[in-house]
């Protein structure tokens, strides 16, 4: 039998002999977890030299494609400098005051367009816009779920002076949305909303947004403005820049280029600001063309309803002459419904002339000089 102290003595005795295995073994980790670390950093440059091949590679491979360098120099799209962008949001809308708002049909018209124009003054930061952009409108009132209305877009239909020339409005062009559900007539909520505002009230107003319909800022530019119902919105305001005696005087810009408007609506009484665009008709008879698609009132060659996009089809040869110049810029604004036809239209008007619309569309967004805005 061992004694107490004697299992004791024992035990103490192979204590340096512990401690010699545990430090052996932790130098051996150490050693091989040094020697992996010296690895891994010897083998991060070689991944990394790799990586520049890649690169390479592509660009060695993309000159394959010859068709880029001969197109980029047709497909050149200047920016827009200094353009106002959202300087209200919908969390913190500008409460505008409705100055005006008035009827811009003639008796027998169908439905209702209203010419609305709020006061921006007292807005700070200002709300400044250019032609060509739109603003946001939140309609008061909730909606079945009790949340908030959501915003409404609107293209603006005034120049950035206002109609008043004096910078610190701005209008729009409203037509009251209606449509038949179950027998039953449901109107637009933010179309009714602002057709029935009056002189005085409060609206929310956000924006503004939108670089896709700006003017070019040549003067020589020719601008070709396809639109229907309340799409002649951005196109009243262009043709305000071009035309205004005031609006020249105050932008120091004068257009020196050809305007041309087709113009589609069910009847004559439907035509809006159908006084100004005779005025600069007289006024400015080498500068601008008017050509009207009446619907209801006039016929195609085939005898049916005449369209806006049977009005391309008659001056093929003379719109595409015009597309043809660089310095053409092509507008388009209306329901999105009139898309098709315009494209159909341009196709066969575009074959005439022994062109590939399929093709030339393409080219002429890429170049900045086909603008559309439907709804």
């Amino acid at each position: 039998m061992y004694s107490q102290a004697k299992v004791i003595a024992g035990g103490l005795a192979h204590i340096p002999v512990v401690i010699a295995v545990f430090y052996f073994i932790l130098t051996t980790f150490n050693k091989r977890a040094l020697k992996f670390v010296e690895e891994t950093k010897t083998k991060k440059p070689e991944a990394k030299a790799v990586e520049p091949k890649k690169a390479t590679a592509s660009k060695t491979e993309a000159p394959k494609t010859e068709a880029p360098k001969t197109e980029a120099p047709k497909v050149v799209k200047k920016k827009h400098a200094d353009v106002p962008v959202n300087i209200y949001r919908p969390k913190t809308p500008y409460e505008g005051t409705v100055i005006e708002n008035y009827s811009l049909l003639k008796e027998g018209a169908i439905g209702r367009v209203n010419h609305i124009t709020f006061d921006l003054k007292d807005s700070d930061p200002f709300l400044n816009y250019v032609e060509g952009q739109s603003i946001g409108i939140m309609p008061a009132g909730e909606d079945a779920n009790g949340k908030p209305h959501k915003l409404r877009l609107y293209s603006i239909a005034s120049t950035r002076h206002g109609d008043n020339f004096n910078g610190n409005t701005v209008s729009l062009c409203v037509r009251q949305l209606q449509y038949e559900k179950d027998g039953e007539t449901i109107n637009g909520v933010c179309s009714t909303y602002l057709c029935d505002i009056k002189p005085g009230d409060k609206v929310k107003i956000t924006g503004p947004v939108g670089k896709e319909m700006l003017l070019p800022d040549e003067e020589d530019a020719n601008i070709v403005m396809l639109a229907t119902g309340t799409g002649i919105a951005p196109m009243r305001a262009y043709l305000r820049r071009m035309f205004e005696p005031t609006e020249k005087e105050k932008n120091n810009w004068n257009f020196k280029g050809k305007a041309w408007l087709f113009m589609g609506a069910p009847k004559s009484a439907n035509l809006l600001y159908e006084e100004d665009l005779q005025r600069y008709l007289t006024n400015n008879p080498d500068n601008f063309k008017y050509t009207k698609a009446i619907s209801r009132e006039q016929q195609n060659t085939k005898g049916g309803r005449m369209y806006i996009q049977d009005r391309v089809l008659e001056s093929a040869n003379e719109l595409f002459n015009m597309i043809e110049d660089e310095k053409t810029h092509i507008y388009l604004c209306g329901l999105k419904g009139m898309e098709p036809g315009i494209d159909e239209a341009m196709t066969k008007a575009a074959e005439e002339k022994g062109l590939n619309w399929s093709e030339l569309r393409p080219q002429l967004k890429k170049a900045g000089r086909w603008h559309v805005e439907t709804y």
